[in-house]
C-alpha cells in the first residue's frame, strides 16, 4: 500500500503483538492472507474445535488484525485492510517462510476448502446458465460493453474500485490486476459464491466481495476512486437513491460509471427475471447523477450488432465528483 504508515503507541503495539504471537492465531493470519474464510473453514483446516477457533478470532478482531463481516447466517473473516494493526499483520506475514511445513500443510487443506466452494459455485452456475445466456443474447455483446467500460475509465488511473451489485464479480476481475483494492457488494449469497470463486481463480487477493444493501452501504464517506453500477439499476425500485448513496462514498474527484439497458419492450424480463425497469432514457440517469452532486461527463449508447439476435441497446453514463476539479476538464460525449 502507498498510504502513509500508521504508527501505534507502545501499549497498542504490545497488545497487537500479543494477539498475533500465538501459534494458532499466527496460522489464522497466514490463512486469511490467502482467502476470506468462515469459522467452519478454519476448524476444518486447523483441526481444532469451533469454540476454540471462535475465541482466537475474537481476540484477533479486537486487536484490529482481522475483520469480521456477515453474509446471511455466515460470518466471514479476512485480514484487516486499514490501521496500524493491519500493517503489523502484513509485516509479520512478509517474514513468514511460505515453504514452512506448518504453513504448507494449512495451505493444502485450504485448497480442499476452495475446491468445495468452486464445486458449489459451478453447480449454481450450471443451474442458471440457460437463463443468463437467454438474456445475454438480447443485448449488445459483453465484449463490446466491456471495451466501452474500459475506454470510459481509461483517461485517469485509479487505485480503488467499488462494484455495486457485483454479481459474478466480472468487473473486479476486469480491473483487479491494475488496482490496489477492489470491493464488490451484492445482496445475493448465491452470486457472492460465484464472485468469490471467480476472484480466487483469478488470484486477485486485492479484491473481495461482501453482502450489502445498495441503499445503505456499509462504507465510510470518501472511500473509493471509482464506483461501477453494472446492470444493476433495472432491478431497483429507486435508482436515484442508489446513485446518491454511491456518490456519498466516492472520493473527491472520483468517478461513478453506470451501465444499464436503454429503453426496450422486452416485457418478459419484468415477469420472469424481476426487472423493475425496462431500461432508462439518457436523461433519467443523468438527472439522478446531477441530483447527487455529480457532474456528468459522458453518455453513450451501444446498439446491438446488425444481424445479431440482439434487441436491446446498452447505455453508459459517467460522472465525477466535483470536489477536485483540478483533475482534468470535463469532456462531454454523446454517441
Amino acid at each position: 500500500m502507498t498510504e502513509d504508515r500508521v504508527q501505534l503507541g507502545f501499549d497498542a503495539l504490545n497488545a497487537t503483538l500479543k494477539a498475533a504471537g500465538e501459534e494458532t492465531r499466527l496460522r489464522v493470519l497466514a490463512l486469511l492472507a490467502e482467502a476470506e474464510l468462515t469459522v467452519t473453514d478454519l476448524t476444518d483446516i486447523l483441526r481444532q474445535s469451533q469454540p476454540r477457533i471462535s475465541r482466537h478470532l475474537k481476540l484477533l478482531v479486537e486487536a484490529g488484525l482481522i475483520e469480521r463481516f456477515r453474509e446471511g447466517t455466515w460470518a466471514f473473516f479476512r485480514l484487516a485492510e486499514h490501521g496500524g494493526a493491519a500493517e503489523v499483520a502484513r509485516a509479520l506475514l512478509d517474514h513468514l517462510n511460505p515453504r514452512d511445513q506448518t504453513i504448507a500443510r494449512d495451505r493444502e487443506r485450504l485448497t480442499s476448502v476452495r475446491t468445495a466452494r468452486a464445486a458449489a459455485a459451478q453447480a449454481y452456475f450450471r443451474e442458471h446458465a440457460a437463463d443468463w445466456d437467454r438474456i445475454r443474447k438480447l443485448h449488445v455483446a459483453d465484449e463490446a460493453v466491456e471495451a466501452a467500460i474500459i475506454k470510459a475509465l481509461a483517461d485517469k488511473p485509479f487505485r480503488s474500485l467499488l462494484d455495486l451489485g457485483t454479481g459474478t464479480g466480472r468487473m473486479l476481475e476486469l480491473f483487479g490486476p491494475d488496482i490496489e483494492r477492489g470491493l464488490g457488494l451484492d445482496l445475493s449469497l448465491d452470486m457472492l459464491l460465484l464472485a468469490r470463486d471467480r476472484l480466487e481463480r483469478a488470484g486477485l487477493k486485492n479484491c473481495s466481495v461482501r453482502q450489502g444493501d445498495l441503499y445503505d452501504l456499509p462504507i465510510a464517506n470518501d472511500s473509493f476512486d471509482v464506483i461501477i453500477l453494472h446492470q444493476v439499476l433495472h432491478f431497483l425500485d429507486d435508482g436515484g437513491r442508489a446513485i446518491k448513496e454511491a456518490a456519498r462514498v466516492l472520493r473527491p474527484g472520483g468517478r461513478l460509471l453506470v451501465v444499464d439497458f436503454a429503453p426496450h419492450e422486452q416485457e418478459f424480463l419484468r415477469e420472469q427475471f424481476a426487472h423493475r425497469r425496462l431500461g432508462f432514457a439518457p436523461e433519467t440517469v443523468t438527472q439522478w447523477m446531477m441530483q447527487s452532486g455529480l457532474e456528468p461527463v459522458l453518455q453513450r449508447s451501444l446498439k446491438p450488432e446488425p444481424g445479431s439476435e440482439g434487441k436491446i441497446a446498452v447505455s453508459l453514463w459517467l460522472a465525477r465528483d466535483v470536489r477536485a476539479l483540478m483533475a482534468q476538464p470535463a469532456r462531454r460525449e454523446v454517441a
